[in-house]
């Protein structure tokens, strides 16, 4: 009886004892009912103590969970399983290829002044290889001379490539020798945001704790353009991991005022296409980053449809929202180069096989322009060359019918930029690698990155169904139009294209009066970038502010 006794005293001390280390160590985890009440305040949420309790377990949980997935070593590279789909509902596109009318340039003349070469188009370039009256050697050694000379005051190239780009143009040299020409951008040296990969050679990404980073394979971009027997000059500057253009501890200026950044991301590509450092550059956009560099560089810069260019070898920022596109003097040009990268490759989950229909004999009388009929009325600067645009295209037989488009609320659809973009970047931010980054001020992305991370899952979901819906009335909005155009920056069209996937050509269309070019912007429905750029060639074509050169990088 005494040991029945003694056996039952000591399991009721057992017991006791588990209960003290059980009550210890909850009290000493990290989360705590007070903790969750605090963490409400963060997401607008307002639970009871009794579901605070009940949810202890549940949120403890799932820190053993966050901390099992720290441990994993996933690459930027790595897809998420969920993919955007720019589709609405019952959304019809032309499946058909037909034959493209390109009415490229002939009898180019070969000016006495080899340095005015540096402004000519690609296609007028290409006409002058094909018919042998320069060399794609003489050509790349006219641009690397421009680079060395003038890249010190824009600061745009981050990697030269020059052995690898005499080998390229040597190469299609033999083949124009032999009769072979491989597309309009047979010869035609070029330059890539440093955000693409090629082997061999660092991909920075602009930013300090990747500077010495070698990716070992090439983006698909770089490897269709070559071949298309281009020639690649470099790897050009952006803003650090895509924002601004500040890269390093430099800064890419704009050939029009070197005292002013040249905006970003894509800002050498911009830049260095501007002043004539290269023919035509890849430039990428999530939120502005083509559209922006574009304008603050009087180039033309196409926004392909999202799921039109695989991003295989490119830096990923947001998987919903990134997008790559050619940064060029004409937009001629940038269907010429936009033929060249478009289509699937097997890596690109997001990219669809539909046709490239582009025509350079645009119909004004038969096509339906559209035009954001209040973002044109309000009051903004430069509204004066906007107007002016739109007095063109009536004079060119254009009937334009004013179009209204639906309301986006900024801090809410840029919740999945920024939680998306958190993600590429999370173990830079929780090794606190991201203090390296030379930009920290609140609007950079150490901080973006940080805060996104209080970002509710529920939250982030609900911003893509809303997205959804915005995706359904922009749908609605532009259904009586076969293109719009609309200010490049006033209105809302910027985000809302980007968060619906509609495709852009930004054009430059005057200057300020201290001499900076301003843009305007032509849209259009999804996979119809050819319809957009023949608008934009016909724009150009009864304009020449496309053609002007910046004073100090002419000779």
């Amino acid at each position: 009886m005494k040991q029945k006794l003694l056996y039952a005293l000591g399991g009721l001390i057992a017991g006791l004892f588990i209960m003290a280390v059980i009550r210890i160590s909850d009290e000493a985890h990290p989360i705590q009912i007070s903790v969750v009440a605090e963490a409400e305040k963060l997401f607008g949420l307002n639970f009871t103590e009794a579901h605070r309790d009940s949810m202890l377990d549940g949120l403890r949980s799932n820190l053993e969970s966050f901390e099992t997935l720290h441990e994993k070593q996933i690459a930027n590279e790595v897809w998420p399983a969920v993919q955007f789909n720019p589709f609405p509902q019952g959304y019809l596109v032309e499946t058909e290829q037909f034959e493209r009318n390109w009415r490229l340039p002939s009898n180019v003349e070969l000016p006495e002044d080899r340095n005015e070469l540096a402004f000519y188009t690609v296609a007028e370039l290409g006409w002058l290889i094909r018919e042998r009256k320069i060399t794609s050697v003489e050509l790349t050694e006219l641009f690397l001379d421009r680079i060395r000379r003038y890249d010190d005051q824009l600061n745009v190239f981050i990697t030269l490539t020059e052995d690898l780009a005499m080998e390229q143009a040597r190469a299609a040299d033999a083949l124009t020798a032999d009769g072979i020409w491989l597309s309009p951008l047979h010869g035609i040296p070029y330059g890539t945001k440093d955000l693409l990969a090629l082997e061999g050679y660092p991909t920075t990404w602009g930013a300090t704790p990747y500077r010495d980073q070698v990716i070992d394979e090439t983006a698909t971009v770089i490897t269709r353009l070559e071949e298309a027997g281009a020639v690649h000059l470099g790897k050009l500057a952006l803003g650090a991991l895509a924002w601004g253009d500040v890269w390093f501890d430099a800064t890419a200026r704009t050939p029009w005022n070197t005292d002013v950044g040249a905006s970003g991301s894509s800002a050498g590509s911009a830049s260095a296409t501007a002043a004539g450092l290269v023919p035509f550059a890849i430039g990428s956009e999530t939120l502005g980053s083509i559209v922006s560099p574009s304008t603050r560089n009087g180039a033309t810069g196409l926004r392909p449809t999202y799921g039109r260019v695989s991003r295989h070898g490119a830096m990923a920022l947001s998987w919903s929202m990134d997008k790559l596109g050619p940064i060029t003097r004409s937009a001629e040009d940038a269907a010429l180069v936009f033929s060249e990268i478009y289509g699937p490759d097997g890596f690109d989950p997001s990219v669809y096989d539909l046709p490239f229909n582009y025509n350079a004999d645009f119909d004004f009388r038969n096509m339906r322009i559209g035009y954001v009929e209040a973002a044109f009325e309000a009051n903004y600067a430069n509204r004066d060359h906007d107007t002016a645009t739109l007095a063109v295209l009536r004079d060119l037989g254009a009937n334009l019918i004013p179009i209204e488009l639906p309301q986006v609320d900024f801090n809410a659809s840029n919740l999945i930029l920024s939680v998306e973009a958190a993600a590429a970047f999370d173990e830079l931010t929780r090794s606190g690698r991201d203090s390296e980054l030379v930009r920290q001020v609140k609007q950079a992305w150490p901080n973006v990155f940080r805060t996104a991370r209080f970002v509710p899952a529920v939250e982030y979901i609900q911003a893509n169904r809303a997205r959804t819906i915005l995706m359904e009335e922009m749908l609605e909005a532009i259904q009586d139009v076969d293109v719009y155009v609309s200010p490049s920056f006033v209105g809302g069209n910027l985000l809302l294209t980007n968060l619906t996937g509609h495709p852009s050509v930004v054009v430059p269309n005057g200057f300020t009066a201290d001499g900076m070019p301003t843009s305007i912007t032509f849209n259009g429905h999804l996979f119809e970038e050819g319809l957009v750029l023949s608008l934009a060639r016909a724009y150009q074509r009864h304009t020449d502010f496309h053609r002007q050169k910046p004073e100090g990088f002419i000779n």
